[in-house]
């Protein structure tokens, strides 16, 4: 089933005004310049520019989205930011569950369904993470982690409308080290099938599930071009206009 190539930049904490409006409007122009891409383009900056950055992709097909949102509409939740924030800046996704939230905040899967519930109703479209440690990967704990992430973090309604899964192998992220192509299709049909349980087969075949950990140009054609493989979910290489766009060429863009 033909699914839409979904290319998304993930800045992370990374990019002060002036850099950030480079960036995008950087993208943009080079969007632009593509006419009618095959695929879809998301850039995830901070929160501190996302107006901003917003403002520089005026006129280019590329979608804004955040890093992170509480699961709370408004209240007592200093140095939160709740879903409807994020729709009032004119963002469209969510990145949510990320490996380093679920490390460094001890996000756990039921957090992380919360947020997802909350976004979806304020309007926004889930990017839930997944993936493995190392040491999970060495223990042959791959699969089972990857599918009790599924299961505990995307909602029981979810389609393929709102959410799109990322599969980010922990120990490849800005390691530089990356796994197989084999082993990335073997995950990313694994993801599919869990899916398809949780979800139905249906919303399963149109879901998109992106790869994301240390994506670069050079191998981005051989991960990209896999079956159950959508798009890419970007993160250093996100940073820079020229290393964004080739990744999104080289993966038929």
């Amino acid at each position: 089933m033909a699914r839409k190539t979904l290319i998304a930049g993930n800045w992370k904490m990374n990019g002060r005004l002036a850099d950030g409006v480079d960036l995008a409007k950087g993208i943009a122009a080079e969007v632009k310049k593509l006419g009618k891409p095959s695929c879809e383009f998301l850039v995830c900056p901070p929160f501190t520019i996302l107006s901003s950055v917003k403002k520089a992709l005026r006129g280019a097909k590329v979608a804004l989205g955040a890093q992170d949102c509480h699961f709370a509409e408004k209240g007592a939740h200093t140095g939160d930011i709740s879903p409807l924030m994020l729709t009032d800046l004119g963002c469209s996704y969510v990145i949510l569950g990320h490996s380093e939230r679920r490390a460094d905040h001890f996000e756990s899967n039921e957090l992380v369904n919360k947020k997802a519930v909350a976004a979806h109703q304020a309007g926004l479209k889930t990017v839930i993470c997944i993936g493995e440690t190392l040491e999970q990967r060495d223990a042959g704990k791959t699969i089972a982690v990857c599918s009790d992430q599924i299961l505990g973090s995307v909602p029981d309604d979810s389609t393929a409308a709102d959410t799109v899964i990322a599969y980010e192998p922990v120990w490849a992220i800005g390691t530089g080290k990356t796994p197989t192509a084999s082993d990335v299709e073997e995950v990313h049909a694994a993801v599919r099938k869990v899916l398809a349980k949780k979800l139905g087969k249906g919303n399963a075949n149109k879901m998109r599930i992106l790869y994301g950990g240390s994506v670069k140009p050079s191998n981005a054609k051989e991960f990209l071009s896999l079956p159950d493989v959508d798009g890419a979910l970007i993160g250093g290489a996100s940073l820079k206009v020229e290393d964004f766009m080739a990744i999104a060429k080289n993966s038929g863009c």
